[in-house]
């Protein structure tokens, strides 16, 4: 049956950034198809692990600050002690900061390159050393962004980072394939988070936004939930290397 390739039945998801909003409604689409999780986070993700628990899945927090790579390998060994294995990696954390690009300073510049991008690769590289280790391959989904395809305004430090990440999605899927890693990605459109607040109540932008998206609407974190489950199951299998748009027709435009 065909339903049965997408199960992630006795699976384990290592996902970054999974306390509120696209993190936390990636997670709780994973638990649905029946993984347990390892949440990677700045503080304890206290509703989302009672949201997995209520799944009858079981959720381990590690509290760490991903911009911290001398903590990766930490990460990657303390989730294998407590769940015995990673089969998929989420690489969902991430930061934005807002200025004209003739005042943008280096500190904003450096803050988010450091956590959207070189987290992400020195994460995935240990993740996917575990995975060779294991020897049963597995899959990393990062999340990019529209602004992986455009260029945005006020943001060129996160333009630069989700840019990158598009990259290296297809850098990596290249190099792994041959160990049975599937590296994609997902690139999320106009999501109604915390990271959009500020876009949102800014009522000529807001409609500005909602003109070009065919869908006629803001995402909802479930929105990305079918698209992280696919990549995460055996059904993706010969999928690599690739980034797909959950943006109700954004880029169709």
């Amino acid at each position: 049956m065909i339903l049965d390739a997408f199960t992630l039945a006795g699976k384990v998801a290592l996902v970054t950034g999974c306390d509120t909003g696209l993190g936390q409604g990636m997670t709780l689409g994973l638990a649905e198809a029946g993984c347990d999780i390892i949440g990677v986070n700045r503080k304890a993700p206290q509703e989302t692990t009672q949201k997995v628990q209520a799944l009858g899945r079981r959720f381990h927090a590690i509290q760490a600050d991903l911009s911290r790579h001398d903590r990766l390998q930490d990460i990657v060994r303390e989730a294998v002690e407590e769940m015995g294995r990673i089969d998929i990696l989420v690489n969902n954390a991430g930061t934005i900061r807002r200025e004209e690009a003739l005042s943008f300073s280096e500190k904003d510049w450096d803050e988010v390159m450091d956590l959207n991008l070189k987290s992400l690769f020195f994460l995935s590289q240990a993740v996917a050393k575990q995975f060779i280790k294991q020897s049963s391959g597995g899959k990393i989904i990062n999340i990019a962004s529209m602004l992986s395809f455009q260029g945005g305004i006020r943001v060129p430090s996160y333009t630069a980072s989700k840019s990158g990440v598009l990259g290296l999605t297809r850098l990596l899927a290249n190099e792994w394939a041959k160990y049975g890693i599937n590296v994609n990605g997902i690139a999320p459109g106009y999501m109604a988070t915390n990271n959009t607040q500020e876009l949102r109540e800014d009522a000529a932008r807001n409609q500005e936004i909602l003109d070009r998206i065919p869908a006629g609407r803001w995402g909802k974190p479930e929105d990305l939930q079918g698209a992280v489950v696919f990549l995460a199951s055996s059904a993706a299998d010969y999928v690599n290397g690739y980034t797909l748009a959950v943006d109700g027709g954004w880029l169709a435009r």
